[in-house]
This record gives C-alpha cells, sequence and structure tokens, in this order.
C-alpha cells in the first residue's frame, strides 16, 4: 500500500510537533507487549486430534488432509488464544471452510493465493473473528467484523466483554501485502461486581479476572493511573507511551463505558486515516463501569522511508492529531459524513464540523420566505378559516423546501466548498499552543503540515480570503438555487459562531454559542438574547433565551416512533422558541427573562437521555467557564467577550437528573453552581416544586378563581385533566382539588366514566405518581379504560376502537357528555395538566366547538401545561364562550419559587447556604429557616397569580378583549415596563432603590441576612432586575396594560412615600 502518512491531509490549523515524551512514557522493548503471551500448552496434541476428526468424515482427501492442518497451525499466525478458546470440532470447520474456499478459488480459475482466509465464531459469552486485510487501510466493502463486535459485545448492555485482538503475517494467503487480524472477545468475569469506596479504583477488586493473570506489571500501572484519572471526569482521557528503540507508540484511552457506543471502530477509522496500523489492540474493562483501550501503533508502511520529504513524523500524528481528535470522535463515532472522512475526501475535523452544520442548516434553512409573510399581512388574523389555512401552508412550506436528506446529499456533493468553510471557521476559533500550553510549534513539522493541507488548495488555510470572496466561491462552485441555500447555510453560520468547544482537547459534546440576529423578524418577531447549539452522538439540543438575565427548564423530547422523530427534529427549535416565548411572558414576575433548552434523543437513542442529558450539560458549561487546564480544557476563542451565566430547571424527563448538574458545575469549579440549576434535591438547598405543589399552587387560583366568578361548587364540577396522577402537575392538581373527576388522560391511555372516577382511588395513584393502568376501582357500566397497547376494543357505547395509541393522542378533543354546569357541555373544567405542544390547533379545534350552535362544549379551561392550546385555537375558543387562561399566566408558581430558589443561592455564601438551605441527607431534617422559606415562597405564588387572575378580569370586563390577548399584552407590558424602569435614572435614587429592594426581597432573606450583604453578593444585573420587575408588575396589575405617563408617576410617589 502506499505510504499514507506521507501523503494524507491533515486538518486546517492543526499542531504539528509533540512534546519531547516524558521519561515514564519510556517503555523497554521487552515489556512493551503489556501482556504475558498466551502458550496453549495442548496444542500438538488439539493438532492431531483436529487431523483425525478431519479424516474421519473424509471431508479433505487423505493426502491433503495434514498438509492443510499443518498450513492453518503452522503458517497463518494465529495466536496461540485462539486454539485455547476453540473446539477441536470448530477448528476442524474453519480448515475445511478454507480448503472449501480453495477449491472454489480453482474452480472459477481464479488464484487461489487471492482468497481472504475468513472466520466468524459468535457465542453468548465469547467470540472469535479472522479476517486478512491490508495494514492501515479500513476496508468499507469488507466484512466490518470490528463494527459487528462492537455492536454485539462491546455496545451490550446486560454483559460486558473485553477483546484482545492481534496481527500477524499472513504467507501465501490472501492478496501481496495482506495480513492477518484475528479478535478474541470474551465475556468478563469481575474480582468484585459492584466495588464500593476505596475498592472503586482498586484493580485487584475491579479488574476482569483474565486480565489481572495476564497483565504485565507496567500495564497494571498504566492503567492503575488511567483508571483513576477517568473516575474523575467526564469523556475520554488519553495517553501516549514511546517504545524505545522503534517507530511502535502505545496509545491508551480511557472512558466510562457506555458513554460512546461505536468509539472502538471509529478510532480504527481514525488512525487508518493517518497512515497508521495496529500491531496489538486491547478492550479492557472494569467493574466500576471504567473501559480502557490499548492500542500499539505504527506506521502503516514501514519499509518506505517514513522521514522522507512530506512526511509527518508519528508523534506528531499521534499526540497532536489522535489524542485531540479522539475527543471529537467521542462527540460523535459516527458523524453523516463518516465515509467522506473515510475515503480521504474529508479530515475528521470537516466531517465533524459539516455534520454540526447540517444541523444547523436543516433548522434554519426551512424558512418560510417574504411570500409567506405577505400573504399573512393579507389575511384576517380573528379569522379561523384564514388561521386554518396559513397554519397549513406553513407546515406544508416546512416539510417540503428541504428534507433533511436533500441537505445531506447537497453537502455531499460539495466537499471543496465544506474544506473551504471549515478553514473559515477554524481560521477564527483555532488557538495555536505553545510548548507551555500543551504543543511546541516546530517550524520544519509545520511546514509538512501546511504543504500536505494545502497541496493543490490555494488559499485553503483562509488566504486572506473575506466574507465576500467565500460567497462568491460559493456562487460558482454550487450548480442550482438549492445548493448555493445550504452552502451558503455555512457562511452564515461561521460568521455567527461567538465561541465554540470545538478544539478544546477532552469535550463530551460539541457546543456552539450562537449570535441570533440571523432569524427572520418576521417569522421571530420576539429577538433572542441567546442562543447556544449542542451535538451529541445521543441527541442534538439548543438552549435560547430572552434576555442576558433568564432562567427556564432543560427538557428531553422523546419519540415513540420514526415518524414522531422526523416531527419532533422539523419542529426542534421553534419548539423550544415558543417555550422560551412563553417562558419571557410567564417570568413577568421574577427578575429573570424566558429561556429554555431542548434535548432531542435520536431516533434510535431513546433510551440515552441520561447520557444525553450530562453531554449536553458539560458543553455549555464548556462554553461559561474560562479553561484553566492545558491540554484538558484550555481557553476558547470568545467573541461574545463578557461573562454568561444560565439559569436552568427541570422540565419533562430531567427532573431526576438536576442534581447530577449542579453537582457537576461545583465539581467544574463554577462559582455559581449553587443557582445553576433550580428543582434540586433537597440536600443540595433546592425547593422542588412536586413536592410543595408550586406549579400547582398557581393553577389552582385560576381554577378557583373560575369557580368564584361563575358562582360553582367545587365538589359538583365534573372535570377532564390530560398529564395523569404519575406527573408533578397532575398529581398535585388531583390532590389540591374536590372536583368529580370524569376524564384522566396521560401516557398509559384513557380513563373515563361520566359518573365520576373514585376520589379516593385517584388520590391513592397521585400520592404513588402512578399512571391510570394501575388504577384498581370499579368503573360504571358507561366508564372505560384504553391503554395504548390495546388493540380492537369496544366501548360501552358499541364505538370501536382499532388501536389504542392513536384513541390517546385524540381522546383531549372528544365529546364525553359529562358537563354538569352548562347543556351540551363535555365536561364543565378542562385543566391540561400534560401532553405535547399545539395538542389543540387551529386545525383540531372545530372538534371542541359545537357544528349547530357554534358554542364550546368546554365552558372552562385552565392551560396548566405549557403550549397546549395554540393561540389561534384559544381566539377560536373564547370566541365560541370558553374561559380562556393561558399557561403564561397559569403556571408561573413554578418559575417563581425557582426564581426565590435562586436569590436565597445568590445570598447566602457557601456556609450559610449548606447551613440554613440544605436539608440533613440522612436524617431528612429540615433547618428551620428552610421550613419557613418554602412556606413564604407558596405565600407569595398564591399571591402573584391571584394579583393577575384578578388583573385579568378587569382588563377583559372594561374592554372585551379576550382573556388570552390579556394574558399576552400584561406580558409584554410588564416585560416592557420592566427593563425601562432597571435602565432609567430611577435606579440612580438610593432612597427609592432601597425602598423598593426591601419590599421586593423576601423578609426572611433580609432578616437573616440584610440587604447590604445581599446587595454585596448578588450581581447587579440580577438586583436591577428585580428592581425593575416588582416595580412593573405591581404597576401593570394595579393600573392596567396602557395607563397615562401621569399614573406611572404618581406610583412611584406613592409607592415611596407608603413604603
Amino acid at each position: 500500500m502506499p505510504g499514507l502518512l506521507a501523503t494524507r491531509r491533515l486538518p486546517a490549523f492543526a499542531d504539528s510537533a509533540t512534546p519531547e515524551t516524558p521519561k515514564d512514557h519510556l517503555l523497554q522493548r521487552s515489556g512493551s507487549i503489556g501482556y504475558a503471551p498466551v502458550k496453549f500448552a495442548r496444542k500438538l496434541e488439539q493438532k492431531a486430534l483436529v487431523t483425525a476428526e478431519l479424516k474421519k468424515h473424509g471431508w479433505i482427501p487423505d493426502a491433503v488432509c495434514e498438509q492443510e492442518t499443518d498450513y492453518f497451525y503452522d503458517k497463518l499466525g494465529f495466536d496461540d488464544q485462539y486454539f485455547q478458546y476453540e473446539s477441536v470440532i470448530t477448528i476442524a470447520s474453519h480448515i475445511l471452510s478454507l480448503y472449501g474456499a480453495k477449491i472454489q478459488a480453482l474452480a472459477q480459475g481464479d488464484n487461489t493465493t487471492d482468497t481472504p482466509v475468513r472466520l466468524v465464531r459468535e457465542a453468548e459469552d465469547h467470540a472469535v473473528y479472522i479476517d486478512t486485510s491490508f495494514p492501515g487501510v479500513t476496508d468499507q466493502q469488507g466484512p466490518q467484523f470490528e463494527g459487528r463486535l462492537e455492536e454485539r459485545y462491546l455496545n451490550a448492555t446486560d454483559k460486558v466483554f473485553r477483546v484482545e485482538s492481534f496481527r500477524s503475517g499472513c504467507s501465501d494467503w490472501g492478496k501481496p501485502g495482506q495480513e492477518l487480524r484475528t479478535y478474541f472477545v470474551s465475556e468478563c468475569s469481575f474480582a468484585v461486581d459492584k466495588p464500593e469506596g476505596d475498592d472503586v479504583t482498586d484493580l485487584a477488586k475491579i479488574s476482569d479476572k483474565t486480565f489481572l493473570e495476564k497483565a504485565t506489571h507496567n500495564t497494571l500501572a498504566i492503567y492503575d493511573r488511567m483508571i483513576k484519572t477517568v473516575v474523575a471526569r467526564m469523556g475520554p482521557v488519553m495517553d501516549v507511551y514511546s517504545i524505545q528503540g522503534t517507530k511502535e507508540r502505545r496509545l491508551v484511552i480511557g472512558l466510562p463505558r457506555g458513554t460512546c457506543k461505536n468509539f472502538f471502530t471509529a478510532l480504527t477509522d481514525l488512525y487508518h486515516y493517518y497512515g497508521l496500523q495496529s500491531s496489538r489492540k486491547y478492550v479492557e474493562q472494569f467493574s466500576n463501569g471504567v473501559c480502557v483501550m490499548s492500542l500499539y501503533l505504527q506506521p502503516a508502511n514501514t519499509t518506505e522511508d517514513s522521514t522522507a520529504d512530506g512526511a509527518l513524523d508519528i508523534d506528531a500524528a499521534l499526540h497532536h492529531l489522535i489524542t485531540k481528535e479522539a475527543s471529537l470522535l467521542f462527540c460523535l463515532p459516527r458523524n453523516y459524513f463518516n465515509d467522506l472522512f473515510v475515503r480521504g475526501e474529508l479530515s475528521l475535523q470537516e466531517s465533524v464540523y459539516a455534520h454540526c452544520v447540517s444541523a444547523f442548516v436543516a433548522h434554519f434553512l426551512n424558512r418560510l420566505g417574504p411570500e409567506y409573510t405577505s400573504l399573512r399581512q393579507q389575511l384576517d388574523p380573528n379569522s379561523a378559516v384564514h388561521q386554518q389555512l396559513l397554519a397549513k401552508i406553513k407546515r406544508r412550506l416546512r416539510e417540503e423546501t428541504y428534507t433533511r436528506e436533500d441537505v445531506y446529499n447537497i453537502i455531499r456533493e460539495q466537499p471543496e466548498l465544506v474544506r473551504l468553510l471549515y478553514a473559515q471557521f477554524a481560521g477564527v476559533h483555532f488557538i495555536r499552543r505553545s510548548r507551555s500550553e500543551g504543543g511546541t510549534p516546530d517550524p520544519e513539522q509545520q511546514i509538512k503540515v501546511d504543504r500536505q493541507r494545502l497541496i493543490g488548495r490555494p488559499n485553503r488555510l483562509g488566504g486572506g480570503l473575506q466574507d465576500a470572496d467565500i460567497q462568491k466561491l460559493i456562487h460558482e462552485k454550487t450548480n442550482n438555487e438549492h445548493e448555493l441555500h445550504v452552502m451558503m447555510s455555512f457562511a452564515t453560520f461561521n460568521k455567527h459562531v461567538l465561541k465554540t468547544n470545538f478544539y478544546q482537547p477532552t469535550k463530551t459534546a460539541i457546543s456552539f454559542r450562537l449570535d441570533p440576529s440571523f432569524l427572520p423578524p418576521e417569522e421571530y418577531p420576539e429577538p433572542l438574547y441567546g442562543m447556544f447549539l449542542v451535538i451529541g452522538d445521543e441527541f442534538r439540543g439548543t438552549h435560547l433565551r430572552f434576555r442576558d438575565v433568564a432562567r427556564g427548564g432543560i427538557r428531553i423530547v422523546k419519540s415513540r416512533t420514526r415518524e414522531a422523530y422526523s416531527m419532533n427534529v422539523r419542529g426542534l427549535f421553534d419548539e423550544n422558541y415558543a417555550l422560551a416565548s412563553t417562558q419571557q411572558k410567564k417570568n413577568k414576575d421574577i427578575p429573570e427573562g424566558g429561556a429554555k433548552g431542548v434535548i432531542l434523543l435520536d431516533a434510535d437513542k431513546q433510551d440515552r437521555g441520561e447520557q444525553a442529558f450530562r453531554k449536553y450539560i458539560d458543553a455549555l458549561i464548556d462554553l461559561l467557564l474560562e479553561g484553566h487546564s492545558p491540554g484538558i480544557k484550555d481557553k476558547i476563542v470568545d467573541l461574545y467577550g463578557k461573562e454568561e451565566i444560565l439559569f436552568c430547571g427541570p422540565d419533562e424527563n430531567t427532573a431526576g437528573l438536576v442534581d447530577w448538574a449542579t453537582e457537576h458545575a461545583r465539581a467544574r469549579g463554577a462559582p455559581w453552581w449553587k443557582s445553576f440549576f433550580t428543582g434540586k434535591s433537597k440536600r443540595l438547598g433546592g425547593i422542588p416544586h412536586d413536592a410543595y405543589g408550586m406549579t400547582s399552587l398557581s393553577v389552582r387560583q385560576y381554577v378557583e378563581g373560575v369557580y368564584e366568578k361563575l358562582g360553582w361548587k367545587e365538589e359538583e364540577v365534573t372535570k377532564i385533566q390530560t398529564g395523569g396522577p404519575d406527573g408533578d402537575l397532575g398529581s398535585n392538581e388531583i390532590l389540591l382539588g374536590k372536583e368529580k373527576y370524569v376524564t384522566i388522560i396521560d401516557g398509559a391511555g384513557v380513563l373515563h366514566d361520566p359518573n365520576g372516577l373514585d376520589r379516593s382511588e385517584l388520590v391513592r395513584l397521585a400520592k404513588a405518581r402512578q399512571m391510570i393502568d394501575a388504577y384498581n376501582a370499579p368503573l360504571s357500566a358507561d366508564g372505560y379504560r384504553v391503554l395504548v397497547d390495546d388493540v380492537d376494543l369496544t366501548l360501552p357505547s358499541g364505538e370501536k376502537v382499532a388501536n389504542g395509541t392513536n384513541f390517546r393522542n385524540t381522546a383531549h378533543l372528544r365529546d364525553f357528555h359529562a358537563g354538569n354546569r352548562e347543556a351540551g357541555s363535555s365536561a364543565d373544567m378542562f385543566v391540561p395538566c400534560g401532553g405535547r405542544p399545539e395538542a389543540i390547533n387551529i386545525n383540531n379545534v372545530g372538534q371542541l366547538i359545537d357544528e349547530a350552535t357554534g358554542k364550546s362544549r368546554l365552558p372552562a379551561l385552565v392551560e396548566g401545561a405549557n403550549l397546549f392550546v395554540t393561540q389561534d385555537a384559544k381566539l377560536a375558543l373564547e370566541k365560541a364562550g370558553c374561559l380562556v387562561y393561558k399557561d403564561a399566566s397559569t403556571n408561573k408558581g413554578g418559575v417563581t419559587s425557582s426564581s426565590l430558589e435562586v436569590l436565597a443561592s445568590l445570598s447566602f455564601d457557601d456556609a450559610g447556604f449548606r447551613t440554613h438551605m440544605c436539608v440533613d441527607a440522612h436524617t431528612g431534617a429540615e433547618p428551620a429557616f428552610y421550613r419557613a422559606y418554602v412556606a413564604s415562597v407558596q405565600d407569595i405564588i398564591r399571591s402573584n397569580a391571584r394579583m393577575e387572575f384578578d388583573a385579568i378580569e378587569r382588563e377583559h370586563e372594561a374592554t372585551s378583549t379576550p382573556r388570552s390577548l390579556i394574558s399576552n399584552r400584561l406580558s409584554e407590558a410588564i416585560v416592557k415596563l420592566q427593563e425601562e424602569m432597571a435602565s432609567s435614572s430611577l435606579w440612580q435614587d438610593i432612597k427609592l432603590r432601597t425602598t423598593v429592594l426591601n419590599s421586593a426581597f423576601p423578609p426572611l432573606l433580609l432578616q437573616h441576612i440584610g440587604l447590604d450583604t445581599m446587595l454585596e453578593r448578588i450581581p447587579e444585573s440580577y438586583v436591577r432586575a428585580i428592581f425593575g420587575c416588582f416595580l412593573a408588575s405591581r404597576f401593570v396589575y394595579k393600573h392596567g396594560i396602557a395607563p397615562s405617563p401621569f399614573r406611572i408617576y404618581e406610583f412611584i410617589s406613592s409607592f415611596d412615600t407608603q413604603h
């Protein structure tokens, strides 16, 4: 094979030289193998038995039988481990297979020496793979044994396996230059299966027994150091050892087991790309969850002069390319353009870059265009027919303009442009390191790198090309409008990346902080302040916020089917934007603006939610903390140039993960770890929403407000609820209320009884957090339960249900004929406490409106779940007579609680926080301050919710404006006034400022810490936000949406006097 090490392209801006090898990383040749060689004592005896087995069956003529057996045992170079593992019958069958391959080749007139050796033996507890291949080359047409063993054994979740692999010469077999590669897989047997305490890093306790028997003292020392480093970090840890007197190097990589599927195979592609081959490879597993890979690497063609002009030194390749790029492999072991990387058309960095930008393109290329904007302006926003038509056109345009496959195919056809655009990206964000930072700029080696990287490609490293030059080249290279738009989106991406962890030596996912100014205002009228894009092996995720100081939950979105995934991936950004926008409106009473994070699991990674969350959080922290550990966390290029702090919280599928996020932020040295996440457990000072019903407390103020307004007796009200007794909002809504439930719809299915469900059983389920499939009370003759896995059911009415999932997904639109208060109503009250966004939209809201009378079948709807009803559907329901209270107003109790939790975190120092806000993890004892503070938070939630409910009703009675519009306008008025007040000269009025802050801060914090100390500890931007939001919300709730300027002056004056 050609000297690939001298011809492969290297990534732009790659460090090219390696630091001198430390003395403890120099291995003596005699001890370099690291494992005691296997000697099978019964090999000759077994060989005789195999020969006898072949002769007994007459499979091979006696004249050549011994010759074929001798050749198999003595010439092919199999490791003794193979003969030790396999039975006589198995080895005989392998010899017969090779003999048959020879006969077939002769029959076809082929040269038998070109026939490859290829054997497979797979069992539940072990496997053997043998193949002939060219060293240093990935054969995409070959049997792919590595991928096969990795998928079946290394990726297994129920068992743990170790791997040993060897390459040896293969004389007289296969094509010239091919060698024999063997893989031996065996199930691990650990000394201690579940280590605890100090045993977690004790090799004698956590190792596989076979490994302990075979590993040399040197290998044990290397693995001991590696394991102790891995348990303290996320992501891969790498080390390189030189073997004295040889060109061979030992690359050792440790990582938490199960954090990166297909990494073993991807690593092979990487070192092949750089013209290296492995003589031996080992994958060792440990019972503490650590996996260590050990690879012995050397130039693939050792017969050529590897020091020839243009060749890259192996140490430079290993230290600066493989060890640095392995973190990219960990993030994306199989990117969308991996085949281009394997073929050498793109480097790993270029293919990973293309993968990341393709996600950006897929989200932001399917824009609607000026024609849609013109059409929207012509249609009546108050017409349900017009809005329904517009919604259908919008959905169709986004689905059909560019599919993901279209985007991928276009990128595939433009590798030259990808290289050019990547070079532009690297020219901004890559930092060449000095010797002290883990690199040694070597002019001679750098010339070689640049020559290889630039060969035949002028201006590849930027070459002074400006944006206009790059756009011109894109126009020249693309063949049609679609290609032009896709590749121009790469340029847009490059222009708006403010910082990235792409070049961090260690990372778990790839993150980008983007300037969101590229978003079209006709589609996103409310400008974002900040945007993060995170790409990982199991997911893609975004984080959006509308103000510098902003807070919102992080949710994981799962997809039951590939069709559902396709819908979710198309709507990922829009859903995130809508959720953050709702949060912005909901946060009117608190200092933080709206934010939200969404993690979408890949279609085939639905069981990897926790792993995805951890990588997402770690990648975000990479961009929030300045790197101070050369070779681990380096400094990055920061075009944003200011400190950023994110305030996050739990959301769908993440409630049990926020403790880890908090502790991980603390472990990484984040000074803001206490306030990073709300909703954490009590031992970390959290105020869990579900335990205290924080979100439900504000929803209940609206539900009870409706009953007071309409004069309804709560116990007689019939009620429908989505989101069952297993969830936070659903369970607490059941526990706090006294209504007569007729229908509950949750993840398990639909439970309905028009005569009322058993309240005591619902309370039991709510306390146990169980879904309705655990409901264990009798139903009336008219009641039924349909679970999502049910098929071909018949309801008491005679209606047929073909599919339980489909029935559940549309059950909230059914007419349940259970209204007590108004004739013809489905029920008296509908409280969505869970469900997917836009479950009620302009296309299906008609099913909730009586066609004959035009009257809503729901007298009242209090939207507890975020975005359950679209705005146009809300307006249609209100027009039909339904009292609708939207999510931004109703469920703000959770955000209020979280904000006050953040405030306490910022106000206390670490010692005071542990003493007064952290519940004892062993006894569960709550500090007295904590109990009192929680009670005060609950009072504030009730007060804020009732103030807004009353303000909405006053405005509606005065103007007849739909309540859902009033809710939006209240939010907009408060947010706008808050920003004006926070930045106005009012802040400079020390007396007023002190008065406002003494009223805005909870009395308990003021009494315990004091205003002056709080102001020293809390960031000024946060205090300004508190000042502005307190004044603005109180003013708007009292005086309405559009009062005169005199009212504001009067309010400020009276506030100063009264307080």
